[in-house]
């Protein structure tokens, strides 16, 4: 044998004999479905990965308490599980999310991997399935059809918590300390992209703190649809071949191993058949994707500049900006924000098709929705810390707003209860086209005083309170 050349066992499963390298720790059915989905070089998330195995892990505790399971092996399977989860064994979780539909080859990927790390932690030979069997005892009491969506909803209520709703909480405090930063900055309003009446640069930052604060209240009640869970339900959702205690502990086990909530859905057959609460979690998140491309694109429009542009604000310098013009700067931390913000609009596409997909007792894109709904979160939650951190923290506001704000035209709007709408908008109309201020025009055609004018246009008591 070459140096290039690998050693492989021989493992036997239902289909025959298949070849599997001699370190590997998956075995055989994994290696047939790698050999069938050469798709692409996307694999699941970690987060999948560790949902998956605390299931694993807890399933087996609890097969253990209801008799059903050897202590000895029940411990061997606990310490490997434990390793998955802490992301020791990501390498042999090989196969590509384009697989098949119910995720089987990934539940039995993580059964023989589990099997095998077991087997060696008791001494044994791996690919023997002795002492511990992937499907006998790994997969006891489950169905890659009930542990998949399981392992889908649990890794995205993880993820949820602990990638996505600290970065919203940040980039909402960070939002509402700008808003009140601002809060004296008088500028030129505006609506249809054209001048408008006069608002407050602290209030537009409040509408941006406001979106995602909302975002964080549409997410939280959509992932309420994640608290039930398939587990239980086996093959088509009558629980068939497991303990009818069997989920209900593994659920508690499970919520308090990760501080979420999940329990024992009341109706098997609508949570293995619909991905419904998936669909519902994505469009939050795609609600949450539209915010961030709004704001991200004010904040890009409102520092365009530096001199023949809004520049109504500065953001924290971070690259250069061109490989041909010296001293550009881009606002390209937005702009990596609204890149995200895109992504995240297909994936939730993929998975509302993806959702439609559920054939009777089945969906069959179990793997896609997994990877799309939490690429979704991963992504949301690393952009809002990285538009914090190294955008939003450092906004400036320049003199430009203020300095606008006397040549708006819209100051006439404050004219028109004084002296009609028709009038004012005469006014308007002079001063446009003879480069004047509405309080230039208003002096010469109407009779209201110097002090009259002060007190109509009075730019910030335009902006109310």
């Amino acid at each position: 044998m070459t140096q290039h050349e690998t050693a492989h066992r021989i493992e036997r499963d239902s289909m025959g004999e298949v070849e599997v390298p001699c370190d590997a720790l998956f075995g055989a059915q994994t290696r047939r479905a790698l050999d069938n989905f050469p798709i692409s070089n996307l694999r699941k998330p970690r987060r999948f990965i560790q949902a998956l195995g605390a299931i694993k892990l807890e399933a087996a505790n609890v097969n253990h308490e209801l008799g059903l399971l050897d202590e000895e092996i029940k411990d061997a399977i606990v310490e490997a599980a434990e390793e998955v989860i802490g992301g020791e064994h990501d390498s042999a979780f090989v196969l590509d999310v384009f697989q098949t539909g119910s995720g089987t080859s990934t539940n039995m990927n993580s059964n023989e991997v589990i099997s095998n790390r077991a087997i060696q932690i008791l001494g044994g030979e791996i690919g023997s399935k002795e002492p511990v069997h992937p499907n006998d005892h790994v997969n006891k009491g489950q169905s890659s059809n009930d542990v998949i969506p399981t392992a889908i909803h649990l890794s995205a209520l993880i993820s949820i918590k602990e990638d996505l709703m600290p970065a919203l909480e940040n980039l909402r405090g960070a939002l509402e300390d700008k808003a009140r930063e601002f809060d004296d900055v008088v500028k030129v309003g505006r609506t249809h992209l054209q001048d408008a009446t006069p608002i407050r640069l602290g209030q537009e930052f409040k509408g941006y703190a406001g979106q995602i604060e909302r975002g964080i209240e549409r997410v939280r009640k959509a992932q309420e649809d994640l608290i039930e869970v398939a587990l239980g339900g086996t093959a088509v959702g009558t629980g068939v071949n497991t303990h009818p205690d069997f989920a209900p502990r593994v659920c508690e086990r499970l919520s308090e191993r990760f501080g979420v909530k999940v329990i024992e859905t009341e109706n098997h057959f609508q949570a293995q058949s619909a991905m419904d609460g998936t669909v519902f979690v994505s469009g939050a998140l795609k609600t949450l994707a539209v915010s961030l491309m709004k704001i991200a694109n004010d904040i890009r429009w409102l520092a365009a500049g530096p001199r023949a542009n809004l520049a109504e604000i500065t953001l924290p310098e971070v690259q250069p900006g061109s490989s041909i013009m010296p001293g550009k700067v881009n606002p390209v931390i937005p702009e990596s924000t609204m890149m995200v913000a895109t992504q995240v609009i297909g994936n939730d596409t993929a998975i509302t098709l993806a959702g439609q997909n559920g054939n009777f007792e089945l969906n069959t894109m179990l793997p896609l929705i997994a990877y799309n709904l939490l690429q979704s979160i991963e992504i949301l939650g690393n952009a809002a810390s990285n538009l914090t951190d190294q955008c939003v923290v450092g906004i400036q506001a320049t003199e430009r707003a203020p300095e606008m704000v006397e040549k708006s035209l819209m100051l006439a709007t404050a004219l028109a209860p004084e002296i009609g709408y028709d009038k004012a908008a005469d006014i308007s109309k002079e001063a446009y086209q003879n480069d004047k201020t509405i309080r230039e025009a208003a002096r010469e055609q109407t009779d209201l005083s110097e002090e009259e004018l002060d007190e109509v246009l009075d730019a910030h008591k335009m902006t109310g309170d």
